[in-house]
């Protein structure tokens, strides 16, 4: 995986970020507003379990967690309020929900690396680790807990408490898979194996949003693909912001900011990129394949006004007026009443600079 260079203020490369953490079992990384100042209610890691890598027992005080699994095996635990309980399997292309303050883990089950995508619901998550938190308590309280003599967790009063980040552990023998966790939990969707809510020869897109999946709540994914014959209207999100993470491909966008300037770049695998709440923007696939993103919104429900019908709501006159040109001059805009979201691509990519 490897990211591209930017200097705009809108792209980052999360592959080209140091671990946040590294150890022999794997590696976490991040981009958050520290990473990149633009970004508000998102953030995003990347994640990789080796082979016995447990994703220690955590939870994150202030953000949901959205996170989307992009290869091997993995069992997810996740405890909720009044002692709720979930454990399943994920595989590529399936997802999972912690809600904020959920206690949760994630086990590589399979013989390779497992690989996963986390966006979270705040631009600076902050983590809890269950070992640090019981360090944090004297052996006495935790025996009053669970009935037990204080001289009982003498052991666990070694732990350090100074440090809440969970970790990633090894584990020796092979996890337990309960047979419900084979089969449906609520915390889980597969977000691949739902049928396309678009598609076409010039993409389609795989869509997890709360009115499918109705536990999200502040958090919403589209897993988009875009051909070589096709791209992303352009279009803004008036209620949301938009943070994409890409898979695949190489593509171009292009977004204008309020002061009138316009940022234009391309991105590749292990970049992200954020657009803020109302931006218009577009994605247009400039590589040879197709180019293939996970975009995250911070509703959970997101909508979007693309360029294609906007054009319907005025008449032509307002139009040639708006564009300072004479009315003959104006295009023959189709009318349509919904947006493709992913139209052909018609024309030549532009040159690139």
């Amino acid at each position: 995986m490897s990211g591209t260079r930017q200097t705009s203020p809108h792209v980052v490369s999360l592959a080209g970020q140091a671990p946040s953490f590294e150890g022999p079992k794997g590696t976490v990384r991040h981009v958050d507003a520290d990473t990149l100042p633009i970004l508000k209610r998102l953030s995003i890691r990347h994640l990789l379990l080796d082979r016995g890598g447990l994703r220690e027992p955590h939870w994150h005080a202030n953000a949901h967690e959205l996170t989307y699994c992009v290869r091997g095996k993995a069992l997810v635990t996740i405890g909720t309020n009044h002692a709720g309980r979930e454990s399943f399997l994920v595989g590529p292309g399936e997802m999972f929900f912690a809600p904020s303050g959920s206690l949760h883990a994630i086990q590589n089950v399979g013989d390779e690396t497992a690989e996963f995508v986390l966006a979270f619901t705040h631009e600076r998550p902050e983590d809890f680790g269950l070992r640090a938190s019981f360090g944090a308590m004297t052996p006495s309280v935790l025996g009053n807990t669970f009935d037990a003599p204080a001289s009982s967790f003498a052991a666990l009063s070694t732990i350090a408490s100074g440090k809440a980040a969970p970790e990633i552990l090894a584990f020796g023998a092979a996890p337990e898979i309960e047979p419900q966790a084979r089969h449906v939990a609520t915390l889980k969707y597969s977000a691949e194996a739902t049928p396309a809510q678009i598609a076409s020869p010039a993409g389609s897109a795989h869509v997890t949003k709360s009115a499918l999946w109705p536990v999200l709540e502040d958090i919403a994914m589209f897993s988009v693909r875009i051909t070589d014959r096709g791209m992303r209207e352009p279009h803004w999100h008036p209620e949301t912001a938009e943070m994409g993470y890409v898979l695949e491909g190489r593509a171009r966008m292009t977004i204008l900011d309020p002061d009138g300037s316009i940022d234009t770049y391309e991105i590749g695998p292990g970049d992200v990129y954020f657009i803020p709440r109302a931006y218009p923007h577009h994605i247009e696939d400039i590589g040879t394949g197709t180019f293939h993103v996970l975009i995250f919104f911070d509703r959970a429900n997101p909508g979007d006004i693309g360029f294609r019908t906007l054009v319907g709501l005025f008449s032509r006159d307002v139009l040639a007026a708006t564009f300072g040109i004479d009315e003959p001059d104006l295009p023959q805009f189709p009318l349509v009443e919904q947006d493709p979201l992913i139209v052909d691509r018609i024309n030549p990519v532009d040159p690139t600079h």
